[in-house]
């Protein structure tokens, strides 16, 4: 008999409440580095981390999640990359990484959830913990303005490029 499949979840403390993430769903996680917050950010966008001179959108995931209304200022806070390079995630801390069977998570029906945003159940200990999806956190127009964000910060980068400085 084949034991049964396990998946690998990164537990998440996002303002007070776990949650957890797939972990083939983030490709890294920083501490939290210094993030560029332009005027026209607003709601859940924490700012950009300029990774590589692209300027990456970070969204405050107990924001975007209504769990905390205001930037908490805590240094210590981590920053998930997201695996396909589109975003990254503003946690409170990364608490643990679990190994859970089959048999300890529960798909959640996509009609329950804004989007489809809580696919599954996962037991950890005595409670249930909601496991995100990445790919649902955002609508798809919320991805748009959150992308055209992203285009409007490159373009302010790009003005200030120091190879046309002779």
């Amino acid at each position: 008999m084949a034991p049964p499949s396990t998946t690998t979840y990164l537990v998440l403390d996002v303002a007070g409440t776990p949650c957890a993430l797939p972990r083939e769903a983030v490709r890294e996680i920083l501490p939290l580095p210094h993030l560029h917050a332009p005027p026209a950010a607003a709601g859940p966008l924490a700012g950009f981390l300029n990774l590589g001179g692209v300027p990456l959108p970070v969204l405050d995931l107990a924001r975007l999640l209504g769990l905390r209304d205001a930037s908490d200022p805590d240094p210590y806070r981590h920053v998930l990359l997201a695996a396909d390079g589109s975003l990254a995630l503003l946690v409170d801390r990364v608490l643990d990484v679990i190994q859970a069977g089959a048999d300890t998570v529960r798909p959640v029906a996509e009609g329950r959830t804004l989007n489809g945003c809580i696919e599954a159940e996962v037991a950890l200990g005595d409670r249930l913990v909601h496991v995100l999806s990445m790919a649902r956190l955002l609508t798809a127009e919320e991805r748009e303005r959150v992308a055209a964000l992203g285009r409007r910060a490159a373009e302010r980068l790009a003005a200030f490029d120091l190879s046309a400085v002779s």
